[in-house]
C-alpha cells in the first residue's frame, strides 16, 4: 500500500525512551490473532458509523410505524445495533435491562424475537470486550515491561469535552421532548408515533455521544496517570487524514495494524505567545493545506507508541517529522483505536490501487495538456490573452439541479410555497451566475476571475495551488485575504480512462499550471477591462426576475 518507497523517516535517538523495544516479529501477528471474528462488527472509518446511525434510524421507523411498537421500545432496541458498533461497553448493561422491560411490558408484536436479538447482541458485545483484554495482554508482553511517562503528562486535556457537551444537550432535548409529547398506543396514527420515536432516538444518540466522551476522557486520563508501556512502530498519515500504525519491521507499509485519529500537541512558551501566534497560525495553515492537497497516504515515519493499543483504546505517538530538520511531533489520540482486519486491509489496498491508477491517468492527461500549451508557444512569441469559461456541461448540470431542487417546494401549498420559492430564488440568483458564466482570463499580470461584483485579480507570483480534485477545479492564493476560487462539474473517472477523455477541469488546470510554472509561456500583454471579466450581477437580476415571474404565473 505504500506510495513512498524507501526507508522510513528516522526518529532521533533522544526521543526514544531507554529500553524501548520494537513491535515486530511475531508480536504484531499475535496481536492481530486476538481480533474478534470477521462476523463481529468492527468499524474502521467514519463511514461505518454514519451507516450504523442511518440503520438505527431506519429500524426505529420500521418498529414504531408499521410494526406498531411503543416509541421508547422501538428506539432503544434499534440503538443496540449502533452501540454494538460504536460503544459495546453499554450493551452488557443495557441489553439485559431492555430484555426484562420487553418481557414485562410487551410494548409491541414479536417481543420474544426481540429478546432473542438482544441476547445475541449481548453475546457479541461480550466477545468483543473479551478480545480487547486479550489484545492488551499481548501488547504488554511485547513491551517487555518497559514503561515511560507521557510527554504531555500534566498538560490540559481536551479529549472528550466536545462529545460530552453535545451528548448532554442531545440527551436533555430528547428526553424533554419525549416527556412533553403525549403518549400514544399502537392504534394511534403514524404521525403521532413518529415524533416520540424521534425524540427517543435523539436521546439515545445523545447518550451515545456522552458515554463516548466520558470513556475517551477517562481512558486518556488513566493513560497519563502513570508511566505507560512503550513500543517502537512505524506510522503514516492515511489518505483520509487518520494515522495508520505499522509494525516496526514493516518498512514497505504493506499491512497497517490499526488506525487512529490524532491531534498534534504543540509546545507553547508563556513569554513567546504574543510574538509567535501569527507565525504559528500561518505555519499550521500551510501544513494543513499541504495535507489536503496531497493525494494518497503520507510517507512512513518512525515513531514511539505510548499506551496499550486495542479496540477502543487511547494512545500517544512521538513521530518523526515529515520535514527535514524539524523536531519530532507529539500526537495524542483524538478518537479510539480502530484495529484493521484482513478484510479491511484488502479493501484499503484495493482503494489505494484505484487511487494510484486514477492519479497516473490524470497525470498523463495533465502532461499532455501542458505539452499542448507549450507546443503552441514553442519557437514563437508568448501567446496572447487566454481564457477559460463555463461550458455546456456546467449549464446542463445547473439546469438539472434547478429542476431537482424545485421539487422540494413545488408540492407545498399556501404560504409555504411562496416562502420556499423566495428562498430558492434568492439562493439561485447568488449561486447560478457563477456556475453558468464563470470565466478565467490569463494575461501578463496574472489571472482574472469574474464575479457578482466584478473581476478579482491574482498575480502569477501569488498563486499557491491550481488543482483539479474529484469534481472541483480550484485556484488558491498565498495571500490570506484571497477567497479561493472554485467551479464544480461531475466527472466519471472510469469513462475518462476507458476512452482517453480529458475532463474540461483537468485541461483547464493543466494549462493554467503550465503558464504558472513557465513564465515564457505567459501572455505578453495585459488584458483590457472588458476581457478581465464583467460583473455577473446583471445576470443574477435577470434570473431573479424570471424566477419571480414564474412563481406569480403558476401560483
Amino acid at each position: 500500500m505504500s506510495t513512498h518507497p524507501g526507508r522510513p523517516l528516522p526518529l532521533p535517538a533522544a526521543s526514544v525512551p531507554a529500553g524501548c523495544t520494537s513491535w515486530s516479529g511475531e508480536h504484531p501477528r499475535r496481536w492481530l490473532d486476538a481480533l474478534p471474528p470477521c462476523w463481529v462488527p468492527l468499524p474502521t472509518r467514519a463511514g461505518h458509523l454514519v451507516a450504523a446511525s442511518a440503520a438505527t434510524a431506519g429500524i426505529t421507523g420500521l418498529l414504531a410505524l408499521p410494526a406498531g411498537w411503543r416509541p421508547w421500545a422501538a428506539a432503544l432496541l434499534a440503538l443496540h445495533g449502533l452501540w454494538l458498533c460504536v460503544r459495546p461497553e453499554i450493551v452488557p448493561v443495557s441489553a439485559p435491562v431492555l430484555a426484562v422491560l420487553l418481557a414485562v411490558l410487551r410494548p409491541g408484536r414479536l417481543w420474544p424475537v426481540a429478546v432473542l436479538v438482544l441476547a445475541s447482541v449481548w453475546a457479541v458485545a461480550a466477545l468483543r470486550l473479551v478480545m480487547r483484554r486479550r489484545q492488551r495482554g499481548r501488547v504488554r508482553y511485547a513491551a517487555g515491561g518497559t514503561t515511560a511517562p507521557l510527554p504531555d503528562a500534566g498538560r490540559s486535556l481536551p479529549r472528550g469535552l466536545l462529545l460530552m457537551g453535545c451528548g448532554a444537550v442531545l440527551l436533555a432535548l430528547g428526553l424533554g421532548a419525549a416527556a412533553v409529547l403525549p403518549a400514544h398506543g399502537p392504534d394511534a396514527g403514524e404521525g403521532a408515533r413518529a415524533l416520540p420515536a424521534l425524540a427517543w432516538l435523539v436521546a439515545g444518540q445523545g447518550l451515545t455521544a456522552l458515554v463516548s466522551g466520558l470513556l475517551g476522557r477517562r481512558r486518556a486520563t488513566v493513560l497519563r496517570a502513570a508511566a505507560a508501556p512503550v513500543l517502537r512502530v512505524l506510522v503514516r498519515e492515511g489518505a483520509d487524514g487518520d494515522t495508520e500504525v505499522f509494525a516496526a519491521g514493516d518498512t514497505a507499509g504493506t499491512r497497517p495494524l490499526f488506525r487512529v485519529a490524532v491531534t498534534e500537541v504543540r509546545d507553547a512558551e508563556p513569554g513567546d505567545e504574543d510574538d509567535a501566534d501569527s507565525t504559528d497560525d500561518e505555519e499550521e495553515l500551510e501544513e494543513f493545506l499541504e495535507r489536503i492537497d496531497r493525494e494518497g497516504p503520507g510517507p512512513l515515519r518512525e515513531a514511539v507508541l505510548y499506551g496499550v493499543p486495542c479496540d477502543g483504546a487511547e494512545i500517544l505517538l512521538v513521530t518523526a517529522a515529515e520535514k527535514a530538520d524539524a523536531p519530532p511531533v507529539v500526537e495524542r489520540s483524538s478518537g479510539p483505536v480502530r484495529p484493521l482486519s484482513e478484510a479491511s486491509v484488502r479493501r484499503l489496498t484495493a482503494a489505494e490501487r484505484r487511487r494510484a491508477a486514477r492519479r497516473t491517468a490524470y497525470a498523463e492527461l495533465s502532461r499532455s495538456a501542458g505539452e499542448a500549451v507549450a507546443g503552441k508557444a514553442d519557437g514563437a512569441a508568448p501567446a496572447g490573452i487566454r481564457q477559460w469559461r463555463a461550458g455546456l456541461l456546467h449549464r446542463l448540470c445547473a439546469l438539472l439541479l434547478v429542476l431537482w431542487g424545485s421539487g422540494f417546494f413545488w408540492g407545498a401549498t399556501g404560504g409555504w410555497r411562496g416562502v420556499l420559492g423566495a428562498l430558492a430564488g434568492f439562493a439561485g440568483a447568488l449561486w447560478l451566475p457563477h456556475w453558468l458564466a464563470w470565466r478565467i482570463t490569463a494575461d501578463s499580470e496574472g489571472l482574472w476571475f469574474n464575479g457578482l461584483r466584478g473581476p478579482r485579480h491574482l498575480p502569477w507570483d501569488e498563486i499557491r495551488t491550481v488543482t483539479c480534485t474529484s469534481t472541483e477545479l480550484k485556484v488558491d492564493s498565498r495571500r490570506a485575504s484571497f477567497t479561493p476560487w472554485s467551479a464544480a462539474a461531475p466527472r466519471w473517472p472510469w469513462l475518462e480512462r476507458r476512452f482517453g477523455l480529458v475532463h474540461p477541469h483537468e485541461r483547464t488546470a493543466s494549462e493554467i499550471t503550465a503558464l504558472w510554472r513557465d513564465p515564457s509561456l505567459r501572455p505578453s500583454v495585459p488584458a483590457d477591462a472588458d476581457r478581465r471579466g464583467r460583473p455577473l450581477w446583471p445576470l443574477a437580476l435577470v434570473l431573479a426576475a424570471g424566477w419571480t415571474a414564474a412563481l406569480l404565473l403558476l401560483w
